[in-house]
């Protein structure tokens, strides 16, 4: 089939180039507006007992869970002055104007005088305006973001700033559509200057970004066709896009590298075409299968966020590789024996005055040299690694996973400082607090009046609040009983924290606020109880969503390779190097190192979401070396003497032949990667920064050092199979057009190669 492709391109390359140029042009004008239509949550399902509690809030008792905030500030008068008095009844009376958004306006202010106390800072010089903005995750921060435009005062001896829930989601939002366009503004010049010093021609660097401008195209495209069928969130666009870039970078280099190669040989153009794609081609269709079918194990689980990576990565995964294998062939075929115009070393060699550089033989390289001399100890550096990439995945052990909040966003950010404040200058973090929930609660007054003092004893909870009772310590504060709906409705109360609801002394709240007998079946929704639900939803379907991706891994390289020991050994591999990194995602992002010099704020946990997501895809991409160097020393393996120095001279010549192109392929993804933690988004530094190292050290640690040591300890045993599925390899294995019947086993190794 790609040997048609690739016949079919270079039939008509102007019609393939014009036609993709035109699908450019679609996807990306579809694309434009894609950000608008995405959305900012997806952690969590309607099941959980947390979001059946807020739903239970917004049907029967609207506005009585705040998720937006402003903060009235008089650094001078306090908030008793006129001036503070005035901004905030002009704020109160703006919300109030949006009657049919926003419900539950309470504030400092208009508030009973026992709780005033909880809406005040302790200086004084601060108060808090309540509210509730209703509307699903694309809603909630469009709508926050226009209030906030009205009613935002940002200078003047009186300021208003708007924080909660609602108003980080629009910041969030904000935040990631801006910080796409530096990421690509940053990556892809880079990306440029990187490809022309890699193959010292500006022609050859052009083609890879070609392609990777397609697929950013393409993926912004899709994203929002997307948008229409299916919920999508915010967090997609930033990665999809760089997965697409990064890929279809990597793709174009090892399909260019492989036709330059085979017009060194002397082939002809055409020839050299087809010959790099059924050779490089066949790689990257493995490599995008792997991608895409480890993409597809984030469908188990059920929030839309995991969803919408799954169906977004798989659609740009496949882009970027038909791009790779239609259009880039078609470009070859233009471009020709001119794929080295442009040449950038030579003028820099005039200008050093340094004597031309000589193509060396494979044998010759720093690759073959290195793999050699690992070879030759291949005991000491197996062990001396694995203990290396074991001791950096050691702070993995002590992660802690929280839902993300303001502190994802950078300080100047309005509602980051809001929350900020919120946290030290408050008795209690109003957007912080549990809200308990009896459903249908039919109970006597008194009941209810006895279960909310019990609650006010939970250690480190300032207050526990009703419509007309505060109790503290155990005591109510005010006169009158906590007022109680028709049973059909049931009854709330509102459990203020002093804590970090994701710290271990929030979640040990969040127990002992659980434990407390409760006059009826009791549901516990806030920022705590979310966490809680939605990290045992998802870690439910871990097992699962790993079992799906080391099977079809296995399956995928045992039809590429006919080996069941090389899939096994790939995906240890992988396993470990992946690891390693989670653990240096630990060690700088929850313990906070680094974390002056990167720009953000450690909060002691980690996004559950983020791990997940970066195994998928930092996965796939390090299983794209693992497939491209594996095509080459089978190559090898294929063509030399079925024993164990043939082995070895495989192993070492399939690395010489291929080290250098894995090794700036793996460089240009990881700049792409790294495009993407210069983000403000701290979820997003994360995920960039780790799939950055992700690749850099499985191109160069673990191609370079550990896989090698590993075949030369393994020998001719690396190439073997059971008859049986010798037989199932010989029937449904793909191999190259122009690649031999699979050799008879040998004897004397007892072994079968094929």
């Amino acid at each position: 089939m790609l040997t048609r492709i690739a016949r079919a391109a270079v039939g008509k390359p102007r019609v393939v180039v014009a036609v993709a140029l035109l699908l450019m042009i679609l996807c990306g004008a579809i694309g434009a507006t894609v950000h608008s239509h995405m959305k900012s949550g997806g952690f969590v399902t309607d099941d959980l007992d947390s979001v059946r509690a807020s739903q239970y809030l917004s049907d029967h008792f609207p506005g009585s869970e705040p998720n937006y905030v402003l903060l009235v500030t008089d650094a001078s008068g306090g908030a008793d002055s006129t001036a503070a008095t005035e901004a905030a009844n002009t704020a109160i009376a703006q919300l109030n104007a949006h009657s049919d958004i926003v419900s539950g306006v309470q504030s400092y202010w208009t508030s009973r005088p026992d709780l005033k106390q909880a809406l005040r800072s302790k200086d004084g010089k601060r108060a808090l305006i309540l509210a509730s903005i209703e509307g699903d995750d694309a809603e909630l921060p469009v709508r926050a973001g226009e209030l906030s435009e009205e009613i935002a005062v940002e200078s003047g001896p009186v300021t208003v700033e708007p924080g909660g829930l609602a108003a980080s989601f629009s910041d969030i939002n904000t935040q990631i559509s801006k910080d796409l366009v530096i990421a690509e503004a940053v990556a892809i010049p880079i990306t440029g200057i990187l490809l022309a010093l890699v193959f010292g021609s500006l022609v050859s660097a052009a083609l890879p970004i070609a392609i990777g401008l397609f697929a950013i195209a393409a993926a912004l495209g899709i994203l929002r066709v997307l948008t229409a069928v299916t919920d999508v969130s915010i967090f997609a666009l930033n990665m999809t896009t760089a997965l697409g870039l990064a890929l279809a970078i990597d793709y174009s280099l090892f399909i260019v590298s492989r036709y330059r190669e085979e017009l060194a040989a002397g082939a002809a153009p055409a020839a050299a075409v087809h010959r790099a794609i059924q050779t490089a081609g066949r790689t990257v269709v493995y490599s995008a299968l792997v991608v895409a079918l480890s993409l597809s194990a984030l469908l188990v689980f059920p929030q839309y966020f995991f969803k919408s990576f799954a169906y977004a990565g798989i659609a740009v995964v496949a882009a970027a590789a038909g791009a790779a294998v239609i259009v880039l062939p078609a470009l070859l075929i233009l471009v020709g024996d001119r794929i080295d115009r442009g040449d950038l070393r030579a003028p820099l060699r005039r200008l050093f005055r340094l004597a031309p550089r000589e193509e060396k033989a494979p044998q010759q390289t720093f690759w073959y040299r290195l793999v050699t001399a690992v070879m030759k100890r291949p005991l000491p550096v197996a062990l001396v690694t694995t203990a290396f990439l074991l001791l950096l995945g050691s702070p993995f052990l002590g992660v802690q996973f929280g839902y993300p909040d303001d502190r994802s966003l950078p300080t100047g950010v309005a509602s980051r400082d809001v929350g900020d404040v919120l946290r030290t200058e408050f008795d209690a973090d109003m957007a912080a607090s549990a809200t308990v929930v009896l459903p249908g609660f039919g109970g006597t007054a008194d009941e209810l009046d006895a279960y909310a003092l019990e609650l006010s004893k939970v250690p480190d909870v300032p207050a526990v609040l009703s419509s007309e009772a505060v109790y503290r310590n155990g005591l109510r504060v005010a006169a009158g009983v906590p007022e109680m709906a028709d049973p059909v409705h049931g009854a709330y109360l509102s459990v203020a924290t002093s804590l970090d609801p994701y710290s271990d002394a929030g979640r040990e709240q969040l127990d002992a606020i659980r434990a407390v007998d409760a006059p009826g079946d009791a549901l516990v929704t806030g920022p705590a109880a979310l966490n809680q639900d939605s990290v045992v939803a998802i870690t439910g379907k871990l097992p699962l969503a790993g079992a799906l991706i080391a099977i079809t891994t296995l399956v995928l390289l045992f039809l590429f390779t006919g080996s069941v020991v090389l899939p096994v050994k790939a995906l240890v591999l992988n396993i470990l190097s992946l690891a390693a990194t989670f653990g240096a995602m630990v060690w700088i992002f929850q313990e906070g190192n680094l974390s002056g010099l990167l720009g953000f704020t450690a909060t002691g946990t980690l996004n559950l979401a983020m791990p997940i997501l970066m195994f998928s895809l930092a996965f796939g991409a390090s299983m794209d070396y693992e497939v491209f160097l594996l095509s080459r020393i089978r190559e090898e393996w294929l063509a030399g003497p079925k024993t164990t120095e043939g082995n070895t001279e495989a192993v070492a010549m399939g690395v010489a032949r291929t080290g250098r192109i894995f090794t700036a392929a793996a460089l240009l993804m990881s700049i792409v990667f790294l495009g993407v933690a210069t983000s403000g988004v701290s979820m997003m530094k994360l995920f960039g920064l780790g799939c950055a190292l992700a690749v850099i050290s499985d191109a160069t640690v673990i191609r370079g050092l550990l896989a090698p040591a590993l075949m030369r300890m393994m020998g001719t045993w690396n190439w073997w199979s059971p008859k049986p599925l010798v037989k199932l390899h010989n029937r449904f294995g793909l191999r190259e057009a122009a690649e031999a019947e699979p050799t008879p086993a040998v004897p004397r190794e007892k072994v079968t190669t094929h």
